[in-house]
């Protein structure tokens, strides 16, 4: 669950927010006025100061104000400001509908305020998409046609939604780091080797990655299962492998004749065994789990948690909020065959006043 630390720092992170939108406000109304001064603890020059590609125009301990010089782009801004290309969508938020070219004037934030996605109007979620199988027909509501999973993929990037990893979702959840606006994350659930033929170039096509959830008794058992090998090429490319216990059983249910002993034996060799078979084979530390079927109860999160898992996938619907309990997330499964459904699934902010 989450820690009262987090939710206090969540409200600090709004304070920081507001504090950064008067600011910004304020620097661009000086740019419009042509009159560039100093605030108070600014650290550089008064005078616009020239930079390789560009011209700084005001630094603080907050933000740059900066004008190009020729196409330098969100990435390569970010990397040089920021020293990580891949918070592009920080320049990006901080500069909605700006066109980086020559002459722009463009701010970059230097400092990640808003942990919690905290606003005045509400608060941010951050929705988990969960698929199943592919194939270029399908007639199963766990099967999605290659024709609309790139129509979905392609509205994703169309309309500035931003994939992230489940280890960036980690760190939004522990109040680590930021996300952008429009993030989503997106789950493949079974180990079918469809996700590898089919999803896989697709979602490399968009720059997209997904964390695939297999449990290893399946793996390598049919033509119509993943193999290790493509499992060790997902995630060569950085896709992410996680668990989906050892046989993809109902962990809440006992089987038929089994006493409350065997049952706890069972489940815990089915949740720690798939753990220890994937760290195995794919050298990695497995802390993502997918609850077969969407099944938990107190004494599986206990077992999860004390077997090292870090966050727990259900089959609830709706986004997830940073202060979500990070081992009973939500997760919106992509059954209808609509693109109309799969928007109704990206909900990602959550009205509620906090004034």
């Amino acid at each position: 669950m989450a820690k009262a630390n987090c939710k206090t720092g969540g409200f600090r992170g709004l304070v920081g927010f507001m504090g950064f939108c008067f600011a910004l406000q304020g620097f661009l109304f000086l740019l419009s006025c042509k009159t560039i001064e100093a605030p108070s603890g600014t650290t550089g020059e008064v005078s616009p100061e020239k930079e390789s590609s560009g011209t700084l125009l005001v630094r603080s301990e907050d933000l740059v104000v900066y004008r190009l010089e020729n196409d330098d782009g969100p990435e390569i801004l970010a990397e040089r400001f920021l020293g990580d290309p891949g918070k592009s969508w920080v320049v990006e938020e901080a500069n909605n509908g700006a066109i980086f070219g020559k002459g722009q004037v463009v701010v970059i934030p230097l400092k990640e305020e808003n942990k919690g996605g905290l606003y005045s109007d509400g608060y941010q979620l951050v929705p988990v998409l969960c698929y199943h199988r592919f194939s270029q027909k399908c007639v199963s509501a766990l099967c999605t046609s290659a024709r609309l999973f790139e129509q979905q993929m392609k509205y994703l990037g169309d309309n500035g939604y931003r994939v992230v990893t489940m280890e960036e979702l980690m760190a939004f959840l522990m109040y680590r780091r930021a996300l952008p606006k429009r993030s989503v994350v997106l789950t493949i659930d079974g180990g079918y080797r469809s996700a590898y033929e089919i999803a896989y170039p697709i979602l490399k096509t968009y720059g997209f990655k997904a964390t695939f959830f297999i449990y290893p008794d399946f793996v390598e058992t049919s033509r119509n299962a993943v193999t290790w090998n493509q499992l060790r090429e997902m995630k060569q490319d950085g896709f992410e492998i996680g668990s989906q216990t050892l046989s993809h059983c109902d962990l809440t249910k006992k089987i038929e004749g089994e006493d409350s002993r065997a049952y706890e034996i069972r489940i815990k060799r089915e949740i720690v065994g798939s753990k220890e078979t994937i760290d195995k084979m794919l050298g990695q530390d497995t802390v993502f789990l997918a609850y077969p079927f969407g099944a938990y109860d107190p004494v599986v999160l206990n077992i999860c948690d004390l077997a090292g898992y870090r966050l727990g996938m259900t089959m609830k619907r709706g986004g997830n909020p940073f202060f979500a309990d990070p081992l009973a997330l939500r997760r919106n499964q992509i059954l209808k065959k609509d693109m109309k459904h799969f928007v109704e699934s990206l909900d990602d902010f959550h009205s509620f006043s906090l004034r």
